[in-house]
C-alpha cells in the first residue's frame, strides 16, 4: 500500500524534514511526483528509515550508513568490519572522555580546595594559554 510522506513519516517515527534531509542525502529514494497528485511510497521505505534511525542509534554517521544500505545478507564480512571500525572508533572515544573527565576532576578539585571569592581556578585554567 502506498504511503504519501506524511503517512510515511508518521509510521517510521520521523519528521517530514527527515525524510527530505534522507532523500538529499541519497539515502531514501523520492519517488516521482505523478501529474496531479502526492509522490506516493512503498511500504519498504519504513523499514529503510527504521534501518537508518537505529543505525544512527548505534553510532553510525550517515555516511557509515550508506554504507551499510550499499551491501546485502551476503556481504556480512564486509558489515562485520564497518562494525569493528566503529566499535574501536567508540572505544577511543570513550578513552578520549575518560581523559577529559580527569582533567575536568582535578580543575574542580582544584576550585574547591583554593576556594577564593577573588579569583576562580577553573577560570584561570581556561584562560592560560597552553604550554
Amino acid at each position: 500500500m502506498p504511503l504519501t510522506i506524511g503517512k510515511l513519516a508518521k509510521q517510521a517515527g520521523v519528521t517530514i524534514e527527515t525524510i527530505r534531509y534522507y532523500q538529499r542525502k541519497g539515502l531514501l529514494r523520492e519517488p516521482d511526483k505523478p501529474f496531479n497528485g502526492y509522490r506516493q511510497y512503498p511500504a519498504e521505505a519504513i523499514a529503510r528509515i527504521r534501518f537508518i534511525k537505529r543505525a544512527q542509534q548505534a553510532g553510525f554517521t550517515l555516511r557509515e550508513i550508506t554504507e551499510l544500505l550499499s551491501l546485502d545478507s551476503d556481504h556480512c564480512r564486509d558489515v562485520r568490519n564497518i562494525a569493528e571500525q566503529k566499535r574501536q572508533q567508540i572505544d577511543q572515544q570513550i578513552k578520549d572522555l575518560a581523559a577529559l573527565r580527569e582533567v575536568l576532576d582535578r580543575l574542580i578539585e582544584g576550585c574547591q580546595s583554593e576556594p577564593s571569592s577573588e579569583k576562580c581556578s577553573l577560570i584561570d585554567a581556561f584562560s592560560t594559554p597552553p604550554d
